[in-house]
């Protein structure tokens, strides 16, 4: 009987080292089996989650407009006093809603090439107003007229049609207007053939951005959705070569198992240029664990605090000599016309930028860029792109409307936040089948794991008292 007992215990004992060792080797084969799925699934070909969720996204993503509205124009051309701002907004339309075009795969360099559609649809249940809502703002093409043509004889000609247009230093415009495209009184007057529609945005509708050209990650999953070149209706060849050096990914997805030591390096046509991001903080998105990565201060640096900047300062008086921060000159990619892009009110901007603009509220919390990018997959769950479109305007001797002015203003004309989150439905998928297995399975390598070393040990500790009280 005693043998009998002491044969069970030591059975137990070993059931329970059986299990507590393949709940020791499932770990690194459970971890194996999870790493070849997300390898497979992350590929941009037919057929898997990436590429599915990549041709068309199924995020609703919005995009929000603030106007500036200037309060004291007259004082501004007359006096050349600090400008007035109040905000106006939010004016939402819906965006990205189109799925990619001319999807072709090279099997060659394992890349894909594709064009993204643009549309902007207006929703009236998110806006505060119409598009039909009046503001008062820089006029573009006066603003920009000394800046495209520095010759003076063209300046006293472009001066003399500003004046025929009547056509001043600021406009009233509607939304629409102003961010779609208006023709212009001024340049309709120019007697040789120029583009007389100007838009903040235009053109937009019916466009495409791109081409672009990622790898898809077949042959190499750690390049997974990086740009390998970008060719489009925004013209990059007047960068130097270092300036133009596109990194990357589109944001949308990056290389699987995401670190959070990582910097997080995109392409933004928006702005012409590849960015970063950084590890900010961890979020619970709707049930799924994801990392928030953040745009930095230092992205908006002056060429001093972040050499990388030096291809955005390109005027040394505005700039006052490259230590100016928190503004970037994107003119060489638009065309001349001096267009400067910031974060939201100047956020992280340098004092002397902001100076002399008044009704401005930088606030971290609302105007700062975050990408919510889920580890293991590396896709983007979440994100909010919030950028600011600026006018540089200077004084100009031969032009009226802009004579009077004693200081160069970086004049506001609106700010933008493009949102998009997961729903309710993707996310209950993306926990079914991504997140939930891998938790189902660490809990099943636990359990066995635990349980086999709780058995162990009972039975051990059993078998030994059972030898004691034999010998006695």
């Amino acid at each position: 009987m005693g043998c009998d007992r002491n044969c069970g215990l030591i059975a137990g004992a070993v059931i329970g080292a059986v299990l507590a060792v393949f709940g020791g080797i499932l770990m690194p084969v459970g971890d194996m089996l999870i790493e070849k799925t997300i390898k497979k699934e992350v590929v941009l070909e037919e057929g898997t989650i990436a590429f599915k969720n990549w041709v068309k996204t199924g995020t609703t993503v919005y995009r929000q407009f603030w106007i500036f509205d200037v309060q004291n124009p007259d004082e501004v051309a007359m006096n050349s006093s600090k400008i007035r701002v109040k905000q106006r907004g939010p004016y939402t339309y819906r965006v990205r809603y189109l799925a990619k075009e001319n999807i072709t795969q090279d099997p060659e360099d394992s890349t894909v090439s594709f064009v993204q559609p643009n549309g902007a649809i207006f929703d009236p249940s998110l806006s505060v107003g119409t598009e039909n809502d009046t503001f008062t703002v820089l006029n573009l093409a006066v603003a920009a007229a000394p800046h495209i043509y520095t010759n003076s004889f063209v300046q006293v000609v472009l001066n003399s049609l500003i004046k025929k247009s009547k056509s001043s230093m600021f406009q009233k415009r509607t939304l629409r207007e102003l961010l779609w495209g208006y023709k212009d009184p001024f340049l309709s007057l120019v007697p040789y053939p120029i583009s007389t529609t100007v838009g903040v945005f235009y053109p937009y509708n019916d466009t495409v951005d791109g081409v672009y050209k990622v790898f898809n990650g077949k042959d190499n999953i750690s390049k997974v959705a990086i740009i390998d070149s970008y060719k489009g209706k925004r013209n990059l060849s007047y960068w130097p070569s270092y300036c133009d050096m596109i990194n990357g990914t589109d944001a949308a997805s990056f290389p699987p198992f995401v670190e959070k030591s990582r910097v997080l390096r995109f392409f933004s046509s928006d702005i012409c240029r590849s960015i970063y991001a950084v590890f900010g903080s961890d979020i619970d998105l709707k049930g799924i664990p994801v990392y928030r990565f953040v745009l930095p201060a230092k992205a908006f640096a002056s060429p001093l605090q972040n050499p990388d900047n030096h291809c955005f300062c390109t005027e040394q008086v505005i700039s006052n000599n490259c230590t100016s921060y928190g503004v970037l000159d994107i003119s060489k990619c638009k065309e001349g016309k001096p267009v400067y892009i910031s974060l939201p009110h100047f956020l992280h901007a340098s004092p002397d930028i902001s100076e002399p603009i008044e009704g401005l509220k930088p606030n971290e919390e609302e105007h700062r860029t975050y990408l919510d990018v889920e580890p293991i997959t590396g896709f983007t769950l979440q994100f909010a792109k919030r950028l600011q479109v600026n006018i540089l305007v200077k004084p100009a001797r031969k032009i009226e409307a802009l004579k009077n002015l004693k200081r160069n203003y970086i004049v506001p004309i609106l700010w933008l936040n493009e949102t998009g989150t997961i729903g309710d439905e993707k996310a209950e998928m993306f926990r079914n089948q991504v997140t939930g297995k891998i938790k189902l399975l660490g809990l099943v390598e636990m359990v066995l794991l635990g349980l086999g070393v709780v058995m162990f040990v009972a039975f051990m500790i059993s078998y030994c008292a059972c030898r004691t009280k034999n010998r006695k």
